[in-house]
């Protein structure tokens, strides 16, 4: 069963750092603090972008990835 759920978790911590190295850098991190806004029509409608599907997929595969952590740390 611990062997199952390592090799589990091992797939799933590469299907997330495949995620976030598929995801583009937000440039707008620093301006923000100065008040700058880029802010335009395309970038409030984002939720149905492959930006926003790779978020959701990150998001996902880092709750998979603690709750297999805490499952494995139990079951050893």
């Amino acid at each position: 069963m611990a062997t199952v759920l390592s090799i589990l978790l091992i797939i799933d911590a590469l299907f997330m750092i495949v995620t976030v190295l598929m995801q583009s850098s937000d440039d707008d991190g620093m301006g923000a603090l100065s008040g700058r806004s880029n802010d335009s029509y395309f970038s409030k409608s984002k939720a149905k972008t492959m930006e926003a599907r790779l978020a959701l997929g990150t998001k996902i595969a880092a709750a998979v990835f603690v709750a297999l952590s805490l499952l494995l740390l139990f079951i050893r």
